[in-house]
């Protein structure tokens, strides 16, 4: 097949997903959703040209769907043969289509099929990896085709999502950035997918006032202690300086979600103080913000 047009991810109208078993690419469908994509699951190869019609221009120059995403695999029987006769088909009637191949590595594909317990479709009895190599090598014609391929073998659902938003999000449908703020305590592990960290183990520590030290961050007693170091202050108004300039960034580059993490020693007193100040000046800003102590109880 002729090598085809690359098209922008935020310009296509027609986005067709297709992969390996097991990649993710049903849960890639839900952030095309939150895009406005028109989404069908395991669409028939022999509907692709008919569902193309509904993406045509009427006789008042609109379409009935402005644009879609459409996920078609190897469980549809004639997906191997057919699928470059059908892509090239839908290119003849000028609608931008951008093909995505969703993969991940052997073992991360074998523990997502064992955890869920469903049977991988190219199993012939002889083991699950083994499907998943047949799997892999008999796509590879398919994987040469695609406009983007996304290796999912590090993403969880919600990266994944974040993913497709940043790739294919039109900048007048971008979806609003929402933003965590995750207090935490070095002492239970570094939270994982955090955007951006900050240590506030600088800071007075009430853990060393024996009436402050069973008390939460929340409390109003722990509030005071901190607001009287002049170097709480300093750090607050230095993070908030650099969060306002820094956000909007993150919006502009097409962001949903971005997760601030705030640490100190045991995660309950200092970064619980400084989390629930931040997002109070944030929200000021105009900032959609939420806070969430994963240590405070502990």
């Amino acid at each position: 097949m002729a090598k085809r047009k690359r098209e922008q991810p935020s310009q296509s109208r027609l986005v067709i997903i297709t992969g390996l078993s097991g990649s993710g690419m049903s849960s890639a469908t839900n952030a095309f959703e939150d895009l406005g994509y028109f989404c069908v699951d395991n669409l028939p190869l022999t509907m692709l040209s008919t569902f193309a019609r509904l993406m045509e221009q009427d006789d008042e120059g609109r379409p009935a769907i402005e644009k879609a995403a459409l996920v078609v695999n190897i469980r549809e029987r004639h997906f191997l043969a057919e699928f470059p006769t059908e892509i090239k088909a839908l290119e003849k009637k000028k609608i931008p289509i951008f093909v995505v191949f969703f993969e991940a590595a052997d073992e991360v594909l074998r523990q997502r099929f064992s955890e869920t317990r469903r049977p991988h479709p190219a199993d012939s009895g002889q083991g699950l990896l083994r499907a998943i190599r047949r799997e892999r090598k008999a796509m590879v014609a398919i994987r040469s085709m695609a406009d983007l391929i996304v290796d999912t073998s590090d993403h969880t659902v919600h990266t994944l999502r974040r993913y497709i938003i940043q790739q294919f999000a039109h900048s007048e449908d971008a979806t609003p950035l929402q933003i965590q703020i995750l207090s935490f305590g070095h002492k239970y592990g570094t939270p994982r997918d955090v955007d951006l960290m900050f240590d506030v183990r600088h800071l007075p520590n009430p853990y060393f006032e024996k009436e402050l030290r069973h008390l939460a961050g929340e409390d109003p007693k722990i509030v005071r202690y901190l607001n009287k170091n002049t170097d709480v202050a300093e750090t607050l108004d230095r993070f908030t300086d650099l969060l306002t300039y820094l956000l909007p960034f993150y919006k502009r580059e097409g962001k949903s979600y971005l997760t601030i993490g705030v640490g100190c020693t045991g995660g309950r007193h200092r970064s619980v103080m400084v989390s629930n100040e931040l997002r109070k000046r944030l929200r000021k800003k105009g900032f959609d913000i939420s806070v969430v102590h994963r240590d405070m109880q502990k």
